[in-house]
């Protein structure tokens, strides 16, 4: 692969890519987001701050791809822990995302959660890239997303959230990525760290943002460097 998108959702995401990456060959707004690209020896990298939330997400993702030329896309960034196993600063790949306050079951054949077509409510990523990403960091947990436009907070929301959708992590972009990237038959790897685990919320989020967030860019470039 040549032309590798990366997508970021806020800007403190952003930042920890500048610091890892440095000065970029050109940084630009294209449509309303910043676009910086990177020659990283084998491949171009081009990283888009989206903004936080599935439309957002979405409207970048389809940029890189069509923009830029993306032959893979990948997201890292960090999300919410549903389990008493997905603890702070826990890194992992994910299998598939479940977009569930999705829901078109009125009018069609579908349940809530699933897009017609799909068999059932999961959106998967790409299988041969997660397999590869394991073997490149075997500390990676295989998860389940649950993605929405909303920010989840309180330990009873999200042991409902993992109870209803089998989902071990929730965040406002995932649904979004893979989506697109599905429809444009585009690969795609999504790495996350968790910021905030069961117990805590939105201030433990702000307080190890950007700690955890190196954390899952260190494997993401890891790993893409290796693929």
């Amino acid at each position: 692969m040549k032309r590798i998108g990366m997508l970021v959702a806020i800007t403190r995401e952003m930042q920890v890519v500048l610091s890892r990456y440095g000065k970029a060959v050109s940084d630009e707004m294209r449509h309303g987001f910043r676009v910086l690209h990177y020659d990283v020896g084998a491949y171009e990298l081009y990283v888009i701050g989206s903004g936080a939330g599935e439309i957002a997400a979405a409207a970048a993702c389809q940029l890189l791809i069509d923009r830029y030329e993306a032959e893979l896309v990948v997201n890292f960034g960090v999300v919410g822990g549903l389990t008493d196993e997905m603890a702070q600063t826990k890194t992992c790949v994910v299998e598939r995302v479940v977009h569930y306050d999705f829901d078109s079951s009125a009018y069609d054949n579908t349940v809530p959660g699933q897009y017609c077509e799909y068999p059932d409510v999961y959106l998967p990523t790409t299988p041969a890239l997660v397999k590869r990403a394991v073997e490149i960091a075997p500390e990676l947990k295989v998860v389940t997303c649950a993605s929405a436009d909303k920010f989840v907070e309180g330990v009873e929301a999200k042991r409902a959230l993992h109870e209803r959708w089998s989902a071990d992590i929730c965040e406002m972009e995932a649904a979004a990525i893979v989506l697109t990237c599905n429809r444009s038959a585009v690969p795609c790897l999504l790495i996350k760290s968790v910021s905030d685990g069961l117990m805590q919320g939105g201030e433990d989020f702000h307080s190890s943002l950007r700690h955890t967030a190196e954390l899952c860019l260190a494997v993401a470039d890891k790993i893409i460097r290796e693929l």
